[in-house]
């Protein structure tokens, strides 16, 4: 049978900040990828693949921080890739979307 400081510790293990943390990061990765990655690519197909503007920015941004994303980089290129590195990643996408939008590829008025 466990003591009673075990069990008290295999509780905190399940019920911890960190795990809250990590199930909500998860949660708003799998969010950003459906709404963003989901609704650039429903843009490109919409409206064509050029200019760039046209979802391509937000479809990577879902990519970037798709949990999927960091799961095959760690599987496959043994590197861990941390939430707030693909939570910038996506962020910058986003940011280089409303750049290019403003300077380089203007919207037809």
């Amino acid at each position: 049978m466990m003591s009673y400081h075990a069990a008290a510790a295999a509780e905190e293990r399940l019920f911890s900040w960190r795990r809250g943390a990590d199930i909500a990061g998860v949660i708003a990765g799998w969010a950003w990828f459906i709404l963003a990655g989901g609704g650039g690519l429903g843009l490109i197909i919409l409206r064509g693949p050029w200019p760039l503007t046209h979802g391509w920015f937000a479809m990577f941004s879902g990519l970037a921080l798709w949990p999927v994303t960091a799961w095959a980089s760690k599987k496959y290129l043994g590197v861990a890739l941390l939430f707030w590195v693909r939570l910038g990643v996506a962020a910058l996408f986003i940011l280089a979307g409303r750049l290019a939008l403003l300077f380089l590829w203007p919207p037809a008025r």
